[in-house]
Order: C-alpha cells, then structure tokens, then sequence
C-alpha cells in the first residue's frame, strides 16, 4: 500500500461536513472531548446509547413515542436490544421534506426522463397508499416489487411502508424459479410487476413470468403493472393510473411502527439452497442509512446521489434512503454501456450528480476501453466517487486518480445485504490511500480476526464485528427459535459477528477486503449463490454432476461451472449454449457461466455436499486444506489452473 495518500480532504469541505457539525453537537450534548475520527470511533462503539441517540436527534427522527431506553441487553449478541417502546415510521421521514426541489431524476436507457419533487413525490405515495390500503396491505402485510430502478419501485415501496406493510423486491431479470424461491417463501398479498423491461438495446416481456409466478404463489391476491413496455392487457391495473395524483392528494396517515418491526425482506445469495430471507427492522435501517448518507457520504439537500443498481440489490434500498436527507436520487435503468461505454459519465455530466455509485467491474470496465473521463467529461460536480459490490484493486485506485478528476474523494465501501449497510467505508476527513477503504463505520466495532480470535493488523484474516448494532437483522423469515440466523453469522465466534469476508486491516486504521471466504460468487461485483445455478443445470438429463466457483481473473471474478456427464455424451457448443439459455432464463443472466468444461468426477466431502471451497482453492492454485473431509478427495487431481 501507498505510504502517501492518493487525495486528503478539503479543509473547507471537513468544516462544513456533517461529521464535523455531529462531532461539535455530541461535545456539547454528551462532553465528548477527543480528536478526530478515531476517537470519535472509539466513543461510538464504547457508548453506543449516547452515540445512536444523539446520531437520532442529529438526523431529526420523528419518533411517535420516545425509547424507554436505547440499549437493552447490550452485551447480548444477538439479543441486544434497541430503542425499545419507540415507535416511528420509514416512509414519514423519507417524505418529510414537501417542497419544490428535485427528489428523483429517472433516466431510462433510451433516454426517456422523469424528474418529481419531493412534493410530487408525497403526492403520488399519498395516491397509491389509498390503492394498497383497498387491496389489504396492513402493518405487517407483505407487498413484493418485480420491477426495475424507476420511480414505480420508490412509490410502491414508500406507500407500502407508509402504511406499515413489509417491502421485498427482485428486479425483472431473475426468471420464475429465482422469483419464486424469493416471493414463494415470504407470501406476500400485493404484487407489483413490470410487463417487460430494457437492457443493452433489447425489450424483454415479463407477462408470462408473473402470471406463471402469481398462478403458484396462492398469497397473491392482487397485481398491479407497471407498464414500461406498454403491453399492458384489457382488465390489467395501471400502476401510473392509479398512483397519478390529480388535484390535492388524499390524507397520508403513517401508520406507527415499533422500531424493530420489520421494514425490510432482503435475500441472501443462495449458495447451500434456497435464498435466506432476512428481515430488516424499521428503525435500525433508518438509523444506519442516515448515518452513513449524512455523516459518511455527507449528503446536502443540493447533493445528487446516483448508484448503478437494480431493485434485487441491497444498495436499491440505500440508495432511495438518502431521500430522508433531502437530497435527490438519481435512478437509471438499463446498461451501463449502452449506447457506448460513457453512458454512465454522461449521466453524471447532464445531471450534475455530485455523489456517483458505480462497481469495480465497471471502473475496471472503463479502464479496458482506455477511457479518461477527465479529458472527455465535465464532472466538476462530482465530489464523491463511491464503489462497492466487490473488492477494488489498488490498480483501480491508480485508475481513478489518472483517469478522473484529482479532486474527487474515490471512496470504496463493503458491507452486505446481511446488514443492509457497511462495514467499512469513507468519510470527509479520510484520507484516501491506495487500495484502501477509509474506516470502520461509526458505531460498528470492526475488526480482523485470525481463527483464533485474534485480533490481527497487516494481516488477513475474517472481518467481524464485535458489539452490537441497531441494523443486525432481526432474522430470518420463518426461523423460529433463529437458530440458522445464529448459525450463519455467530457460530465462528460467538457472541462475534463474521461477515464471511476475508480482509485485512491496515496501518492507517483502514481495510482492505480480499474476497469471500466462503463459495459466495461475485461476477461483476453481484453477489450471486450457487445453488440457483445447481437447480437449472439439473433439468439436464446430460448432466450428472456439477460444481460451480468463481475464478478471480483481472481484479474481476468468472462463474466457472464444472460438469460430470453422462456416457457417450459430449460438451460441444450445443449443449453449453443450451446450459447457458436455461440459466439466463431461470436465474438471470448474471448466473451464466463464462467458463463450461466437463471433468470426470467432482470432490464432495463425507456428508455428501459439493466441496465448492475446495475446488476454488484448486483452480487458483491454492493448496486445499483439510482434505481429510472428502470422501473422494482424489478428484481434486482434475481441477487446476490449466484447464482455465
């Protein structure tokens, strides 16, 4: 890593940064006394009551009935409770502001435009509350959203959660058994889907998958399109008809929440079966979002937040949360390199937008085409360049400081869906290093562990967390007793939370991730499970066995799939490409393998699951630990980097 830093922070920007206006409120409010980030940190996590509240009271949340206490059961992990007896609602503080400035700008790949509001907006959730409120949607009910990143999804899930309901989405590529194992397991009793969407110059109807998804879900009592394409059919309910405001809009009542009520079902990736569906609470989501926009990403009211999303990922819903800071969203749905690989960079440009989101994959992306935006783009309104979804190398840093403009804080961040936040991330005082990821949050006590337990610095090991944190899940859908939530981030370490990530903290109190450490695969810096995989390419009778990992490759990550085949059957060209369709069409287009090759036999261990771990270590050349848990661990003599 770089001795010097590769950007240091504006003495001007630091002064008028919320960070700075928080940390001289919590000296006044509490007689906190230290230094800079660090001690700042450490005050955080060491009195954490006083650091949420105050991070509550300095954010300006509308609780309808004030916490007995802020911390209950602190050092219970899980089991530590938060805010109890406070009541609120999500959606009342994302509307709170009503006035004439701009809180969405929707851009859709052939160009098409829509701006609202925020008294635009209040209008239209206002409208469509009405409408969920006639189909059943009450405190609790569970609306699901098949739908792309525009405004829709932001009404739906405002007037859902406006009314207490629960909201979960999947965006429109995931094909019927993706949709399925995600919807099917929470039942939800409203429905709203797109009839189609655009990628990459292509239209893409989706009629059939619903109808095929709400004929098996019987939950389902209502659907209502959103008609991107405009196919919609005779009888089908108009999403833009009926969540069009004419004239004063209708009272909004929003209903009161307890604070750890659900807001929130996200899915994990998938990778040993079905999608996990993990519940986020009210208030910890709200908390955590205005934490990390305000005091981290440093959100204004004139700001312009944009990130490279879909609705089937974790930074859709951080994204519209930066609403609540007055601030506008600006959503895109489409390609990010149609019609040319600087669609995004003109975005950024025609929109001002002073906070830009985007992959590694796609700043890797950028570098492969041989662009410079400083030389083709004006993006003097840029201050924040914001990357996540994967690791990004300390080659991509090297890009970014020759390619953008030097002034821009390039701040990478990593957390997960299974906290709906970050672990790590920047803020306005941090320096940026190469390859480094500024700081642990505010309020998350971070650390690397070797397995031991020990803390470790300059060398890797698993990222945790040590305390608790209002935006822990509140666990899995349909998990009494949460024993597989316990299981999936408490069993490494109890009373720990491991992440599952494989990291490194550094020198300069920063962090570097190097990848998953368990089979989690991420191509183009999208996290997708195995197992979603396993369950089209099982429908091939050609097909006896398969393994399925990624292969790192160029700062990026490869889906390599592995296949055992019948007798006398061979892998030509047909069958990959049949392989290949029945992906994209039952996953989506992100599971598709770059790599098919057909090997003999595939290591499982001795209870009979895939060795997945094992067979990654393999193809990159790793010696692979712990073979005396296979049952045929012969087989690994046929996976190496050779045959790549």
């Amino acid at each position: 890593m770089s001795a010097e830093p590769l950007w240091r922070p504006d003495p001007k920007q630091v002064a008028r940064s919320h960070l700075n206006h928080f940390t001289t409120a919590v000296q006044a409010a509490h007689g906190y006394r230290g230094d800079g980030y660090g001690a700042l940190h450490h005050w955080s996590v060491t009195e954490p009551a006083n650091f949420w509240q105050a991070l509550a009271d300095y954010a300006g949340i509308d609780f309808h009935e004030r916490a007995a206490a802020v911390l209950t059961d602190g050092e219970r992990f899980p089991g530590a409770r938060w805010f109890a007896g406070a009541t609120l609602n999500f959606a009342e503080h994302l509307l709170r502001h009503r006035d004439d400035r701009l809180a969405i700008i929707r851009v859709l790949e052939d160009g098409s435009e829509l701006t609202l509001t925020h008294a635009q907006l209040y209008a239209r959730v206002a409208r469509f509350a009405t409408v969920l409120q006639d189909a059943g949607v009450t405190p609790g009910t569970r609306v699901a959203g098949w739908l792309p990143n525009t405004e829709a999804a932001v009404i739906a899930m405002l007037a859902t959660t406006a009314l207490g309901g629960v909201w979960s989405s999947c965006s429109p590529d995931f094909g019927t058994d993706g949709a399925l194992d995600r919807f099917g397991q929470i039942e939800p009793k409203v429905l709203i889907a797109c009839d189609g969407y655009s990628y990459a110059g292509k239209t893409h109807p989706l009629q059939r998958k619903v109808d095929t998804v709400t004929a098996q879900i019987s939950s389902i009592d209502t659907v209502i399109w959103v008609p991107i394409l405009g196919t919609l059919r005779p009888g089908d309910l108009d999403f833009e008809t009926l969540s069009t405001a004419d004239g004063t809009p209708p009272p909004l009542s929003f209903a009161s929440r307890q604070f750890n009520d659900p807001l929130y079902i996200m899915y994990s990736s998938g990778t040993t079966g079905v999608p996990k569906c993990i519940v986020h609470g009210v208030g910890g989501t709200l908390l955590q979002h205005q934490k990390e926009h305000l005091l981290h990403t440093d959100l204004h009211r004139d700001d312009r937040l944009f990130f490279f999303t879909t609705c089937g990922w974790m930074m859709w819903n951080w994204l519209v949360s930066a609403l609540g800071c007055g601030s506008a969203v600006v959503l895109y749905d489409g390609s990010p390199f149609h019609p040319g690989p600087d669609r995004l960079l003109t975005l950024a440009q025609q929109h001002q937008i002073t906070h830009f989101g985007v992959s590694a994959k796609y700043l890797s992306a950028l570098q492969n085409e041989g662009l410079r935006p400083v030389a083709t783009h004006d993006l003097s309104a840029v201050r924040q360049l914001l990357s996540t979804g994967s690791p990004l190398t300390a080659e991509g840093f090297d890009y970014v400081y020759d390619a953008f403009p030097p002034r821009i804080q390039l701040v990478s961040m990593s957390g997960g869906t299974d906290i709906l936040s970050c672990f790590v991330l920047g803020h306005p005082m941090a320096p940026i290093y190469r390859g480094e990821i500024p700081a642990a949050g505010l309020g998350m006590a971070v650390e690397v562990w070797a397995d031991n337990g020990e803390r470790l610095i300059g060398e890797k090991g698993e990222l945790v967390c040590t305390t608790p944190f209002p935006s822990c899940p509140l666990g899995f859908w349909n998990d009494e007793g949460g024993e597989r939530f316990r299981k999936a981030y408490f069993t490494q370490f109890p009373g720990t939370w491991a992440q599952g990530d494989f990291a490194e903290e550094t020198a300069n109190a920063g962090f570097v991730i190097h990848g998953r450490s368990d089979a989690v695969l991420n191509p183009g810096g999208v996290r997708i499970g195995t197992a979603e995989i396993y369950r089209q390419v099982e429908q091939f009778d050609a097909v006896l066995d398969a393994v399925c990992v990624g292969h790192d490759q160029n700062g990026d990550v490869r889906v390599a799939l592995f296949l055992v085949l019948r007798d006398g059957v061979v892998l030509d060209e047909a069958l990959v490409a049949a392989l290949k369709a029945q992906i994209r069409s039952g996953a989506s287009p992100r599971h598709v393998p770059a790599i098919v090759r057909a090997v003999p036999d595939i290591p499982r261990t001795r209870s009979g699951k895939i060795a997945e771990l094992a067979v990654r270590d393999a193809i990159h050349g790793r010696a692979v630990r712990n073979t005396s848990a296979l049952a045929n661990p012969e087989a690994l003599t046929h996976f190496s980097p050779a045959m790549l």
